[in-house]
């Protein structure tokens, strides 16, 4: 097999399990993190790890602003299903980056990894991130290349990848869904949270050998799963939720 065939094949694969792969990630972060914090003996400062918080909710921040004027028929959080694109949007945020998700993903997976303040490790992850989302993106845009054929080489010859080019950019052809962000968007803005105050918990009984949270990360996590349930129970039993043709 062909290296692009053989790239783009391994790209279809990571898509389709992208919800889960990046999890893997997790475990030598977590063991990384653990050596770490029994090598140095201190934890970070509070007001440090919210710094952190805060470059994760940029993430958040990008993904928000893509899927409020994202239509319906794209790939979104599928699995089963594959490539999906029933229209190549090249509009707002699309009109200054092509894979704005992913970009908005790196910066929401950065946040916990800086917390472990090992430049060595966040190089690591540096690489890892670009190894596992080049081979979907070239998956990808092999999928729309075919599929909108010239359209799509138009848009992607001045549309960079990864690193927005603002002078490019372009009004949304689409309002704004506030209901499609909360519907789409409320795993990934928990989850970021909740790892984070795991992570805080761990390092406190390893140093002090006691279960202890700071009362600004208690405030975090409680508004944050005060959010994430509200938010999940509107999108199972009620259609509050439901954007027409988003």
């Amino acid at each position: 097999m062909a290296l692009q065939e053989s790239i783009e094949k391994q790209g279809n694969w990571l898509f389709k399990y992208r919800s889960f792969l990046p999890l893997l990630i997790l475990i030598p972060r977590l063991s990384w993190f653990i050596y770490r914090i029994i090598e140095r003996g201190f934890i970070n400062p509070w007001w440090l790890d919210l710094i952190f918080l805060v470059i994760g909710f940029i993430g958040l921040g990008i993904r928000i602003f893509t899927v409020g004027f994202t239509p319906k028929g794209t790939s979104g959080r599928n699995t089963t299903a594959g490539q999906v694109a029933e229209t190549l949007n090249t509009s707002g945020i699309y009109s200054m980056v092509r894979h704005p998700l992913y970009l908005g993903n790196f910066f929401m997976w950065l946040a916990p990894v800086l917390m472990i303040s090992d430049l060595w490790f966040t190089l690591f992850f540096c690489a890892f991130y670009w190894i596992y989302y080049e081979r979907i993106m070239f998956a990808e845009e092999g999928f729309l290349r075919k599929k909108f054929g010239d359209q799509y080489m138009i848009w992607a010859e001045k549309t960079p990848a990864f690193i927005p080019n603002f002078s490019n950019y372009k009004k949304s052809v689409l309002t704004f869904s506030v209901r499609n962000v909360l519907k789409r968007e409320y795993n990934g803005f928990f989850n970021m949270i909740a790892i984070m105050t795991s992570f805080r918990i761990l390092a406190y009984y390893i140093v002090d050998s006691r279960f202890f949270l700071d009362i600004s990360w208690i405030i975090i996590f409680s508004c944050g799963f005060l959010i994430f349930g509200t938010l999940k129970i509107l999108k199972k039993f009620t259609k509050v939720l439901e954007a027409e043709g988003r």
